[in-house]
């Protein structure tokens, strides 16, 4: 069996112990001692079963150290067998040097002095007290802005993301909702200033089932049985908790995105799932109970149904007439095109991407290959030795499916499971019921090179495409395959780009308006720390009966309520701005170059994404602060864009209520022309010309701010702009522009379906950007004019 030697990490870091070796001599400390982290090969030979023991990291030093350099004698604080493979000990700087050459080693490192981090998205994003939007939001004192959410309840007990900080102060006056008590849901014990609000909506679900619901199995009250509503509240809104973490992974400090917000749950889903009548039910109540951003992480299976048959859209609409922000996800059924739902213009649609932390766990191979991979697995480790490897495909299912692999073919053996259909979780434990010593999740084509951590049953990593394809060409040709898996913990800072946007993020084209551009921005959504219930495991699966307080789940429904309580920050720091101010507000300042300086990637292609993927970009939150013009928009101008899809009077009462505001006295020259921060032309032919007006009003501290154009035209596409200068006064806050968009050239040549440009404002101090996304009407070529 190939051993696996130092790799360049260690090498370097071996350089470094040099380095410090040669320092501590020059100082008279070489005999001093310090903390180092020395990681190891699983099949390195000091790790026996013994050497796994307690006080078997001895054994690992006895045989990395020659006598000569046992004095002072090395202290072993750890051994670590499950999330990472190794010690811990006091070495001097030359006993750590010696032991980074040495055969098997893959890292020695220092222990490192590291202050409180967070669920790590709001250091990513630039939230921090010192400046920008968190002191802006609560330079008043504390926070009255309510955050409603709708999703599976809230589980308050023993959860300090719901307690109330000191100095949060009683709820604010204008909020007129409650809790609701049952005999599993004590209001008077789990509500306080922090957690104001808490009922549940069920009539819709009873009536779907046909009877009562069975309260040996799920609970009739606010309290979340699921997790998914725990956890999106306190990802919106929760309370800072110091050391929380999932196991031993992503420790730091948990606190929501505006921690000084109000929660409100609304319970809406159910086991079988989320039921109109229910949503719509509990956004009436929302909206008369006074929050002030209402977060959904629901949404529609396959195309977004039209507006008038969607409840969502139907009650958003209300909600937004109101001044309440609307934010939701923009679904999971990514990478296809017209997959994202909750689309109506009016609703503020969120897409995923990842940060820049993961959970690193490595598949290394019998020939020595090594396979990044990730993973929360927190069990027994795999034993020292390679273990057999297996393709499921050859043992009765590639996507290991319960109950369909054949155990004579997996017992005691690491199994290659391809992603999709079952959960990924659930496929772990496939492979551990038919006896399976581990698993290796390799994603197909469709997922591309998205990874996904997960607190799996059986030690196991998920792998992309490209490493799963080798890793399965290795099984078909080895003679005899084998493999193990090294698990490393928690690695921030070192993701060769972030963000990116998550394969499973639903995109665009907008399916029921082609001409508003969705989804609006992307958020982080992959490998989010945040609250989890008491009552479910972290996997969701009744053969897990591990119990956390905190747990990492990604999906859209994460990157949700994080714009939710960043609209709730903005909110506070702006009370007189709109909806669709605060929304035009993320969109327009939002980033779209990741931390490498590249155009942010795809994981689904591997490659850059378009504004169908990532809408306007990625949410910068102390730029939205001071975007310096914003597109407004309210519930007139939204009745007028019904209006022009062709909406009846009668259909549009549907979101009024008003008979007399829905009879489409006024129309919009086309759909597009609707105030929106984004621009997205549907060419019916080469001869196209397409003419969008906008009204951009000076939000800034500049009252005569003078803003000029800068035109990045999509391919194969004209863009000009009138007036191309926007100068404002102390009298003029709002000004209008048009923007000509139409095919160049005779003939028209383009090589694509879609083209992507944008349109910049700038007064020199404030960047307001807006994406331009051109349909074409064949998948490319040439076209006379």
């Amino acid at each position: 069996m190939a051993r696996i030697r130092a790799p360049r990490l260690a090498v370097l870091l071996l350089a470094l112990a040099a380095l410090a070796a040669a320092a501590a001599a020059a100082s008279g400390e070489a005999r001093a001692q310090s903390t180092y982290i020395i990681h190891l090969a699983p099949d390195h030979p000091a790790l026996s079963a013994a050497a796994r023991s307690n006080g078997g990291g001895a054994a690992v030093l006895a045989r990395l150290l020659p006598r000569r350099l046992r004095a002072p004698r090395p202290h072993v604080l750890y051994t670590y067998a499950h999330a990472a493979t190794g010690v811990a000990a006091r070495l001097t700087a030359e006993q750590a040097e010696h032991a980074a050459a040495g055969e098997g080693v893959l890292a020695v490192y220092p222990d490192r002095t590291r202050q409180l981090h967070t669920t790590h998205t709001p250091s990513f994003l630039h939230l921090t007290q010192a400046a920008g939007l968190l002191p802006a939001a609560t330079r008043g004192g504390a926070s009255s802005a309510v955050v409603g959410v709708l999703d599976t309840g809230l589980y308050p007990i023993g959860r300090a993301s719901f307690a109330a900080p000191a100095g949060l102060g009683p709820p604010p006056a204008s909020f007129a909702g409650g809790c609701v008590s049952t005999k599993s849901f004590n209001a008077s014990a789990y509500c306080n200033s922090k957690l104001i609000g808490a009922k549940f909506f069920y009539q819709g679900y009873e009536a779907a089932l046909g009877h009562p619901i069975d309260e040996k199995k799920e609970s009739k009250s606010p309290l979340d049985t699921e997790g998914h509503g725990t956890h999106t509240a306190s990802t919106a809104a929760g309370s800072p908790v110091d050391g929380a973490g999932l196991f031993d992974y992503a420790k730091g400090q948990a606190v929501g995105m505006d921690s000084g917000a109000r929660i409100a749950a609304y319970k809406i889903c159910w086991t079988s799932g989320c039921y109109d009548s229910d949503i719509l039910a509990a956004m009436d109540e929302a909206v008369a109970d006074g929050v002030d951003v209402i977060s959904l992480s629901v949404g529609a299976n396959g195309y977004a149904p039209s507006f008038f048959t969607d409840s969502i859209a139907i009650g958003a609409f209300h909600a937004v007439s109101k001044g309440i922000v609307v934010s939701c996800s923009a679904g999971n059924s990514g990478p296809g095109e017209y997959t994202a739902v909750n689309i109506a213009p009016w609703i503020l649609t969120v897409g995923a991407s990842t940060i820049d932390r993961e959970f690193p766990a490595d598949v290394v191979l019998g020939d020595g290959r090594v396979f990044g991979g990730v993973s929360l697995y927190a069990g027994e480790a795999l034993p020292s030795t390679q273990l057999p490897l297996v393709f499921a495909g050859d043992c009765g299912s590639r996507l290991c499916l319960m109950g369909q692999l054949d155990p004579k073919k997996v017992a005691g053996k690491i199994v290659v499971c391809e992603r999709g259909n079952n959960a990924r979780v659930e496929k772990g434990a496939a492979v551990k019921l038919a006896g399976g010593a581990g698993m290796i999740l390799a994603n197909t084509e469709e997922s591309g090179e998205e990874l996904i951590a997960d607190s799996h049953l059986v030690p196991a990593t998920m792998v992309g495409q490209n490493y799963g394809d080798k890793i399965k060409a290795y099984v078909k040709t080895a003679p005899s395959p084998t493999a193990t898996i090294l698990f490393r913990g928690t690695v921030i800072g070192k993701s060769p780009s972030a963000p990116r946007v998550a394969a499973f993020s639903s995109r665009g084209p907008n399916y029921r308006a082609p001409e508003i551009l969705k989804p609006d921005v992307i958020a982080p959504g992959v490998n989010i720390l945040a609250a989890w219930t008491g009552a479910a495991s972290p996997t969701d699966l009744d053969i897990d009966t591990r119990r956390v307080e905190f747990n990492i789940i990604s999906g859209t429904s994460m990157s949700c309520p994080h714009v939710s309580g960043l609209a709730a920050l903005l909110r506070q720091a702006h009370r007189d701005w709109s909806p669709a101010a605060i929304k035009s507000a993320l969109m327009t300042t939002a980033y779209n170059l990741d931390n490498s300086g590249e155009t942010i990637k795809d994981l689904a292609t591997g490659i850059e994404s378009t504004p169908f993927v990532r809408g306007a970009g990625h949410v910068d939150p102390n730029s939205a602060l001071d975007p310096g013009l914003v597109y407004d928009a309210g519930t007139e101008d939204y009745v007028a864009f019904l209006c022009t899809l062709g909406y009846t009077p009668s259909l549009i009462t549907v979101f009024t209520k008003d008979a007399a505001a829905a009879n489409c006295s006024r129309k919009l020259a086309r759909s597009g022309d609707l105030n929106y921060p984004a621009f997205a032309a549907v060419f019916s032919s080469y001869k196209d010309s397409i003419t969008y007006h906008r009204v951009v009003r000076n939000v800034g501290s500049n009252s005569g701010a003078i803003y000029e154009a800068k035109i990045v035209a999509p391919t194969g596409v004209d863009v000009t702009v009138s007036p191309s200068k926007l100068a404002f006064d102390a009298k003029t806050k709002s000004l209008a522009y048009e923007i000509k968009i139409a095919p160049s050239g005779n003939p028209v040549i383009v090589d694509t379906k879609y083209s992507f440009g944008s349109i910049t404002w700038s007064d020199g101090v404030h960047n307001v950007t807006s994406p331009i996304a051109v349909t074409w009407p064949s998948n490319g070529g040439a076209a006379a004019m």
